[in-house]
């Protein structure tokens, strides 16, 4: 079956959580179709996994569009979210439009934007034009430096209050879904409850809509200390359809993310 958001939005309704992974290749694409993922997400964190880069500023509108072309053609069913990169949609709303839309021609059904309030006349441009956005807040990989590492994000009362007025406000101004990384479980769940969009956790506690992890650290497949949020579903599988089928039923019935990955 075809995932639209008209999906994603029914299942939320139901109560029924779905399911992401990043995805950058046709290979991985296909493994996570057939097993059921509804959203791939072509993440710039690709500069991580795939050009070994420590953040995510040195990928381009070149690289999204090349690795989203080659996950649309891996996919038959799954929603295709693809990142904006840095660079390519803070100048303008008609900037984030011409860029966007080149995104959107190779097979996502849907981009990624990072920020709160500040990209709320992005969103309401896109949107409004036929664009689905994809809002993210809390922790915001492309502002690494001026957030000063890779740090929890709303755990005070200011930082908090901020948090929830911008995805109230992002989703005023026409997001359809809300990605929430590395905030309090007990924020993630306020936010979600106060917005009417699907949200998607990434360190953000089991009360979102959905979960996303990279698929390198679901798979195992990270250097150094793992992140407190990621668990290894390759660990107690025997082939990678096994683990993405594990990691299905673990979101979907609730046994993942459990306590000791939550802030």
């Amino acid at each position: 079956m075809k995932i639209t958001l008209h999906t994603l939005q029914k299942m939320t309704q139901d109560r029924e959580k779905f399911t992401v992974l990043t995805c950058y290749d046709a290979t991985f694409a296909a493994i996570l179709d057939q097993a059921g993922i509804e959203v791939l997400l072509v993440g710039d964190s690709l500069g991580n996994v795939i050009q070994g880069e420590e953040t995510t500023l040195s990928v381009g509108l070149v690289d999204m569009v090349y690795h989203t072309r080659c996950v649309a053609r891996g996919v038959r069913n799954a929603l295709i979210i693809a990142d904006m990169p840095f660079g390519s949609y803070q100048i303008s709303p008609e900037q984030a439009f011409e860029n966007a839309s080149a995104i959107l021609a190779v097979g996502a059904r849907m981009i990624k934007i990072e920020g709160g309030r500040i990209m709320a006349d992005t969103t309401r441009f896109l949107s409004e034009r036929g664009i689905p956005v994809c809002a993210h807040i809390g922790l915001t990989p492309q502002s690494i430096h001026q957030l000063g590492g890779y740090k929890l994000q709303g755990n005070t009362d200011e930082t908090a209050k901020r948090l929830l007025d911008d995805a109230q406000t992002l989703e005023q101004a026409g997001a359809s879904l809300l990605v929430m990384e590395m905030i309090p479980a007990r924020l993630a769940e306020q936010i979600t409850q106060s917005v009417s969009i699907p949200t998607i956790g990434i360190g953000a506690g089991p009360h979102c809509s959905a979960q996303v992890l990279v698929l390198y650290d679901m798979l195992g497949l990270y250097h150094g200390k793992k992140p407190r949020f990621v668990k290894d579903f390759m660990a107690e599988s025997q082939t990678v359809q096994q683990a993405v089928t594990n990691y299905i039923i673990a979101v979907k019935t609730g046994l993942f993310p459990g306590k000791e990955h939550e802030f």
